[in-house]
């Protein structure tokens, strides 16, 4: 969320340093549309308002007043009530790195009288403090080449002294983000290379001094430079930051004991932390940690501070391996439900199997000629199961076939009469005793229809009818019994079967219906399985391109490891050339002077031939003339 901040807003930036000094939050330096920047602006959380510092004194180790010079790209690093400004580039620039000391009490500034080995200017490095000592690493000169250098710091012997490690440490690189964990890990990830922007994750532990690259198993995030991180407990919180191509919104969270990554916020893109050049610091407050992020740059720079809240509840980080467990969970359901209408499946087969033995037996015990009154009760039997309203509608019906089949063939026993009496057996008692007297007096009916006179037969029945229309018995619903005298047996007992044989036709209708939602049900089943067994296809392709991927990923960190030998192979050549190439330019510098020196004495010896040769000119002169003088007479020699 934005915070409201009373009091006048600092000028906005990109590219500086902040740093917490209890309830306070401390900015320095930075860059601005129009350059580089020089104050310090405070932020108090108590009253949520800005201050800038007052004082613009600032104390050299003489005592001389003194103002720190304008910078961005540098470190600020806590210390008690002083925070500590390391290195960046400055204006005007200077060739080795200066360490400068705020007091937020007194609000002076201080430059430290450093000694020891003290390493070169550069920008875009990171300072962690590990009790009173500072650990540098990494950055970019003067000269925008990308450094790889450690350097240790001790803030009570204000001496530099360059670390010496072993194993495959990170490749050269600058505006990376570096932390400390429990005073022993130095974790190093991300950064920009001269060419290309890194995602990579070192350690360094200080009791051995060895580097190793951490091998991440599962989400792996993106290559990133201009990130900003915060340790809290054991989550690196990093924000921010990208590569040429694209920025990233997300902050991520890199557990150090479980060795593992995660995404726990997606920012907006108009978030401070989708700009360039913001800071990142960490205020805790009772229980709760906040992540306060301010400034940057996207179009022009910003002043803006927001807060991230962070609840030290690990069920609210989201992880890959959850994602996992539900997709699993999911898989076990589906084939549990694919087994589940398999059972169904076959159990209806079998169920339908029975009925058709049913129908079969019925058919060939009966007729051609009963066979929809068989089919009937069998359908309404194996309804029964199902459909408790079919059942019911058909409960009369099914008795009443039941009494016919008794009058036609009373001995004869059938699968349909055992079936009807099985049906009929399972009543109260009550509807047992009533259709047992129906059956009595249908029985009746065959003597009937061989006398050919039913008015006699109703006349002799009389006085029992009259008794039975008095008392309005269970036994007054038996249809044969209501008879009218006019009425002939026979064509009831047609129109009964033809509405018997409709209704059959209606329920086989329905029947009809069900087998083809059934073969519907198989199909879908059949459908599902086949998914399923493309679906495990797929998993298990997508397993061998893991595995594949996983395999291509090893050989190209492998492959990287390799190129971060190379380079630093080639770096060494590089210094070892330089040096070489400075030793021959001494040499040649040498030789010009030695050349200069022999070009002195050359030209002096010229001179002195051509006054050689002048004296040897007036000497032939001398001799001449004296040749053209007369020659003086010479006594002759005497012996």
């Amino acid at each position: 969320m934005t915070l409201s901040i009373a009091g006048d807003k600092p000028t906005p930036r990109f590219n500086h340093a902040a740093a917490v000094v209890g309830c306070k939050m401390v900015v320095v330096g930075g860059e601005s549309g129009n350059g580089l920047l020089d104050d310090v602006q405070v932020l108090n959380f108590d009253r949520f308002a800005w201050t800038e510092a007052s004082s613009k004194l600032y104390l050299s180790p003489n005592s001389l007043p003194l103002k720190i010079p304008a910078c961005k790209g540098h470190c600020l690093v806590s210390w008690g009530k002083k925070v500590i400004l390391i290195g960046g580039k400055t204006d005007p620039s200077s060739e080795k790195l200066s360490v400068w000391v705020f007091d937020t009490e007194s609000e002076c500034w201080s430059l430290m009288e450093v000694k020891g080995d003290i390493p070169v200017a550069r920008s875009g490095h990171t300072v962690v403090r590990a009790s009173s000592v500072l650990i540098l690493f990494g950055g970019e000169d003067a000269k925008r080449r990308k450094l790889n250098d450690l350097h240790m710091f001790d803030l009570k012997s204000l001496t530099w002294l360059p670390l010496h490690c072993t194993g495959t440490g990170p490749s050269p690189r600058s505006n990376h983000v570096a932390t400390l964990y429990n005073d022993k890990t130095l974790l190093i990830f991300g950064g920009a290379a001269k060419s290309k922007t890194l995602g990579d994750l070192y350690s360094l532990d200080f009791e051995t001094m060895i580097w190793s690259r951490i091998k991440i198993k599962g989400f792996h995030p993106s290559p990133r430079a201009c990130c900003c991180g915060v340790l809290c407990g054991n989550k690196w919180y990093i924000a921010g930051g990208g590569s040429k191509k694209k920025k990233h919104l997300e902050t991520l969270i890199f557990d150090v004991l479980k060795v593992e990554w995660s995404v726990v916020v997606s920012a907006a893109p108009s978030s401070v932390t989708a700009n360039k050049g913001f800071s990142l610091v960490n205020i805790q407050h009772k229980d709760n940690d906040y992540m306060v992020a301010f400034g940057g740059y996207k179009k022009e720079p910003s002043n803006q501070v927001e807060v991230l809240s962070v609840e030290k509840n690990d069920a609210l980080m989201a992880r890959p391996s959850i994602l996992n467990k539900v997709l699993g969970r999911s898989l076990e359901s589906f084939s549990s439900e694919v087994a589940t209408q398999r059972s169904n499946s076959a159990f209806r087969h079998q169920h339908d199997a029975v009925a058709k033995h049913n129908i079969a037996s019925a058919v060939e015990h009966h007729g051609s000629g009963r066979k929809s009154l068989s089919e009937s009760a069998v359908i309404e039997t194996k309804c029964a199961s199902g459909n408790v309203s079919l059942r019911k509608q058909l409960n009369n019906e099914e008795e009443y076939i039941t009494v016919i089949k008794v009058a036609k063939n009373p001995e004869e026993e059938t699968p349909f009469r055992q079936l009807t009496d099985q049906r009929i057996t399972g009543r109260t008692d009550r509807d047992q005793a009533n259709i047992s007297d129906c059956k009595m007096k249908v029985e009746e009916v065959p003597s009937v229809l061989e006398d050919g006179n039913l008015n006699s037969h109703y006349q002799a029945r009389g006085s029992t009818q009259a008794d039975t229309d008095n008392n309005s018995s269970p036994e007054a619903d038996c249809k044969p019994e209501t008879i009218p005298d006019s009425f002939n047996l026979q064509q009831f007992y047609e129109a009964k079967v033809s509405a018997l044989l409709r209704k059959n036709g209606t329920l086989e209708g329905q029947l009809a219906a069900a087998l083809a939602k059934q073969e519907a049900t198989e199909n879908n089943l059949s459908s599902l399985i086949k998914g399923r067994h493309e679906m495990e296809k797929r998993l298990d392709d997508a397993v061998k391109e893991v595995e594949l991927l996983k395999e291509k990923l090893a050989s190209v960190e492998l492959a990287h490891e390799e190129a971060n030998n190379l380079a630093n192979i080639v770096h060494s050549d590089n210094v070892r050339l330089e040096h070489d190439v400075a030793f021959l330019k001494a040499v040649l510098d040498d030789t010009q002077k030695e050349l200069h020196t022999t070009r002195g004495v050359l030209a002096g010896e010229r001179g002195r031939a051509f006054q050689l040769q002048v004296e040897v000119f007036h000497l032939k002169q001398r001799i001449q003339s004296m040749e053209n003088r007369a020659p003086t007479p010479r006594k002759p020699f005497n012996s």
